[in-house]
This record gives C-alpha cells, sequence and structure tokens, in this order.
C-alpha cells in the first residue's frame, strides 16, 4: 500500500531545473533507498518533499495518505505525519533535545507519562544516555547528529521518514546501530526513505525496493539486487 506518492515532480531552485519528472511510490511499513551519483537531485527530492520554500514545484503533485499536499507548508506536512532527517542536521542553540521532543511527541498525541517512559528507551536504543538533557545538536559530532535525527523519528513513529545520508560521517558501529533503528522504525509501519549514494547502511539493512536518480530522473529502479549491483560496479555498470 502507497502511502507517500509523486507524480510527475517537477522541481527548480533559483529558476534553475532541478527535478525533471520524478514519479515514485513508498509503501507502508518498507524499506526503500534513493540512490545517485552527487548532484543527481537527491537532496532536492527531499526539500521538495518536506516543503522547503526555495525548492519551487514547477510542475507534478505529492499526494500523503491519499491527500495532495503539494502547496502545503512544511508545519503541516509534518503535523500529517512526513519527517525529514537532515544530512546535515543543525545545531539549535537554547533548545534542549528533551524538551524539544517533549513538546513535538506532544503535538503528535503522547501525554507526559508516556514520553516520560519512551524518552529514556529511545536514548538507550540510539546509545544517546549522556546527551539527552543536552542542547539539541550542540557540540554533537557528526555520527551524534545523526542518531538523534535517528532518536526523532522512532520517538514519533511518522508515516514517512526520509533520511538524507544518515550513514555519512559515521563509523561501522554506529552504521549497524543506526540501520536497527531504521529496521525497528519500519516495523512499526513507517515508510522509510534511505537517500544514499553509497550502500554501506543497505549492507545492514536490505530494501524492499531501490530508485536510481541521475539527471532529475528516475533512470531505474528494481529490488536489492540493484543496490548491489551498484556496488560492485558503480552507476555506469547499472545503466541501460
Amino acid at each position: 500500500m502507497a502511502i507517500l506518492e509523486t507524480h510527475d515532480l517537477h522541481v527548480s531552485v533559483a529558476g534553475q531545473p532541478i527535478l525533471r519528472g520524478v514519479s515514485l511510490a513508498l509503501e507502508k511499513g518498507k524499506v526503500h533507498a534513493l540512490m545517485g551519483p552527487n548532484g543527481s537531485g537527491k537532496s532536492t527530492l527531499a526539500f521538495a518533499l518536506a516543503g522547503h520554500p526555495a525548492y519551487r514545484i514547477d510542475q507534478g503533485k505529492i499526494v500523503l495518505a491519499g491527500e495532495d499536499i503539494t502547496d502545503l507548508p512544511p508545519h503541516e506536512r509534518a503535523k500529517k505525519g512526513l519527517f525529514l532527517a537532515f544530512q546535515y542536521p543543525p545545531e539549535v542553540e537554547g533548545v534542549r533535545l528533551r524538551e524539544f521532543m517533549r513538546l513535538a511527541c506532544g503535538d503528535q498525541g503522547h501525554g507526559f507519562c508516556e514520553f516520560r517512559d519512551l524518552y529514556p528507551r529511545a536514548l538507550k536504543r540510539l546509545a544517546m544516555e549522556e546527551l539527552g538533557d543536552r542542547e539539541l545538536n550542540v557540540g554533537f559530532s557528526g555520527g551524534e547528529k545523526k542518531r538523534s535525527e535517528l532518536l526523532q523519528a522512532w520517538l514519533l513513529k511518522p508515516k514517512v521518514a526520509l533520511l538524507d545520508e544518515p550513514d555519512s560521517g559515521v563509523d561501522v558501529d554506529a552504521v549497524r546501530l543506526i540501520a536497527d533503528a531504521i529496521r525497528e522504525l519500519a516495523e512499526s509501519g513507517t515508510a522509510v526513505l534511505i537517500i544514499t549514494h553509497y550502500p554501506r547502511i543497505l549492507e545492514h539493512v536490505a530494501p524492499a525496493r531501490v530508485f536510481v536518480l541521475e539527471e532529475g530522473r528516475i533512470s531505474q529502479e528494481g529490488g536489492p539486487e540493484l543496490a548491489q549491483a551498484i556496488e560492485a560496479g558503480g552507476f555506469k555498470a547499472v545503466r541501460r
């Protein structure tokens, strides 16, 4: 069952066309991968789906759980269950991770007692016990920031989680930890899209579907064997 669909999506940034007709579907409870060379438009697609105002949708539409959200602002998309984990998570001074997540979970209907139980479990699951009362991402290493993003998704259980290079800047042990959390997130019913140009993380969490984005278009799609072929021979080896 498709929970998120894009139909002939064309996106430009500062008047420059980046995406040139992207159509794909993400299924509930499944892990998907979006792969492609650097500069192919992967992060552009993530930002456009999330509603970043600098990423103009010139044509096409985005449908979440049967609703056209193409013209909704970012906060409305988030409330409807769309989550974006950034490739470069920002540091937010003056806002503690615990308070940020308490408010976010409350907005999703979690009561205080429920959050008080869930938050320590999430910190333990992502090996972040020492960071739980720190300011959001302030002074975090690259890997800690990526785990912080996964912690947020793990707690919120969104309909769709867009994870932009969750393995970049992360050591081998943390990749396994993040992969396990992604698998659990999908098992809870979230449709997950892992955006990457390097299939290292896909060795630990096999995607049900792989999309290859090149020059702003989906050039290929297939099962996990497509990611394996890219790992073995690069993107040139799988081009038709």
